[in-house]
């Protein structure tokens, strides 16, 4: 089959047989891809986590290479399974495409999906395919955990922890936008109105947002540490959004210090050129599939020193304090109520993707 055949003309079942023939058996599978249903060993608790990706919401082609789009759809899943400390083992993709699409960009699709998945030790072991108006790829992985990390567990006291930098993908959703492309191997296609100068800056961005990287092994290695955190999710919607959630799910306030938050340079870099403000979006902003962390103040070295070891960096961002549940800014001894303002799928459209600063 050509890459440039249209799937509509190459039917369904050959398909299906052709994208079966593209996926390896890995361990622990005993019945793959090509029966009524997938047959997996698992030890100790299993997770259950889904997430999904739809044309016109989450990306658009014209600016989503396919391999890109592949890792992207995996690797949000695996944030997930890493927030409560658990080790992914196994996926299921199920696919709706037009029939008009080039069976050249699903093939570009499962090039990214198997190498992120080789990458991490997943199995692909299943799925389905529908016809429809626009590309949706929905997947389900499943994994394993020892010992859980959850949104419940967070106390009065406990210090606000976030992993990495903030920001950057949104910029980069920003500078997608206004042009700017990479090519399907993550290097700068196109710099869209941006200067020679900025490419540094602005292809870091782009990746955040096309291909993230969540800490994952620094999430597993969390299930062997004792007390360390006490509650955890993963930063997909939006700092003040995921921090309220966290807050809601214990009957906590919290506050953050402006001065400590972890904005990435290069998503300053670019709003500054464009005469925006990073600060925002690294509040706002979402998609920086990080980790945010609920941690006793007197363990907070315990868990710097396992986050070197895996190369993740921490910043305290502020703290939880008795409830009700809502967000402040910390100036001083000054503080101002903080409205979050994260991504809503049912919010209206012109408002779904707008990080402003809302304080």
């Amino acid at each position: 089959m050509e890459p440039e055949t249209p799937v509509g003309e190459i039917g369904e079942r050959a398909l299906l047989r052709h994208l079966r023939s593209r996926i390896p058996s890995g361990p622990g599978v005993v019945v793959g891809v090509g029966d009524d249903a997938a047959a997996v060993e698992t030890t100790g608790l299993t997770l259950v986590t889904t997430d999904i990706l739809v044309e016109g919401i989450h990306f658009r082609r014209e600016w989503s290479p396919p391999r890109l789009l592949g890792r992207k759809a995996l690797s949000v899943n695996l944030s997930d399974i890493a927030a409560m400390s658990g080790l992914a083992r196994y996926a299921t993709v199920s696919l709706c495409l037009p029939p008009a699409l080039p069976l050249g960009f699903v093939d570009g699709l499962y090039d990214g999906l198997l190498e992120r998945a080789a990458e991490t030790g997943v199995s692909v072991v299943g799925g389905n395919l529908s016809a429809s108006d626009g590309i949706v790829v929905d997947l389900t992985v499943l994994g394993q955990a020892d010992r859980l990390l959850r949104r419940a567990g967070a106390v009065a006291g406990d210090l606000v922890v976030v992993t990495g930098t903030l920001g950057a993908a949104a910029a980069g959703l920003r500078a997608l936008e206004k042009g700017a492309r990479l090519d399907g191997e993550g290097a700068l296609a196109d710099r869209g109105p941006w200067s020679a100068e900025s490419a540094e800056g602005l292809v870091p961005c782009l990746r955040a947002q096309l291909d993230p990287s969540p800490p994952l092994a620094f999430g597993r290695a969390l299930a062997e540490q004792d007390a360390v955190v006490h509650a955890a999710m993963d930063i997909s919607d939006g700092l003040t959004g995921d921090l309220l959630s966290l807050c809601e799910e214990n009957d906590l306030s919290a506050w953050i210090e402006p001065e400590w938050l972890p904005v990435d340079p290069c998503a300053v870099a670019l709003e500054k050129e464009a005469g925006g403000d990073a600060f925002s979006l690294a509040l706002h902003g979402g998609e920086d599939y990080q980790m945010l962390l609920a941690v006793p103040p007197d363990r907070v070295d315990a868990l710097r020193d396992v986050a070197t070891v895996w190369g993740v960096t921490l910043s305290v961002v502020g703290q939880f304090a008795p409830g009700p549940p809502a967000l402040t800014l910390r100036f001083g001894e000054t503080m101002r109520k903080l409205r979050p303002k994260s991504h809503d799928h049912f919010a209206a459209r012109d408002r779904r993707r707008d990080p402003a600063p809302e304080a």
